[in-house]
């Protein structure tokens, strides 16, 4: 018995699951302008058990090199993060969680994360959008979440004053 290839599409393909493309997104982006780009949802929504909370959807975050500052943190009460750098390597700043929304600026740290390195955040860990490691580079993130967590459960904050690293 010989199976035949098939080209991948969406009539063939949803009786089995969805699909999209993460790397070339035509569509308009959540948030973007500048140096940061964001497509939430776009990979389909993976059902990981019985219940519509064990569901992780997939997005993009595509980032260009900006000035090693930060200058917005957020966070998600109820739901981890996965963040993994598809083509280059990214910074991350992270805090801990502090149970309401004032920035732990003592407490944030910077880490540094290979690509294909993945990184999981646990709920409440204040971040943001990764950092392009070298100048001139634009980076691509996988982003892991529930489906629409940006809208249902992000606690977002502008710094008053940025804090510089590197």
């Amino acid at each position: 018995m010989k199976i035949s290839i098939q080209k991948l599409s969406v009539g063939a393909f949803s009786k089995f699951g969805a699909y999209g493309s993460l790397l070339s997104i035509e569509e308009k982006a959540l948030a973007g302008g500048g140096a940061i780009w964001f497509w939430p949802d776009v990979g389909g929504v993976l059902n990981l058990g019985p219940d519509c909370a064990s569901q992780a959807a997939f997005g993009i975050c595509r980032v260009a090199w900006r000035p090693l500052k930060i200058e917005v943190c957020e966070f998600h009460t109820s739901a981890g993060e996965g963040i993994l750098p598809l083509d280059g390597d990214v910074y991350i700043h992270v805090g801990p969680p502090t149970g309401d929304d004032v920035v732990p600026l003592k407490a944030l740290e910077v880490f540094r994360v290979p690509k294909g390195t993945m990184v999981v955040l646990k709920p409440g860990v204040w971040h943001h959008a990764p950092f392009a490691v070298r100048k001139n580079d634009t980076v691509s993130s996988l982003i892991v979440l529930p489906q629409r967590t940006y809208a249902n459960d992000c606690v977002v904050k502008k710094l008053a004053k940025p804090l510089v690293f590197g």
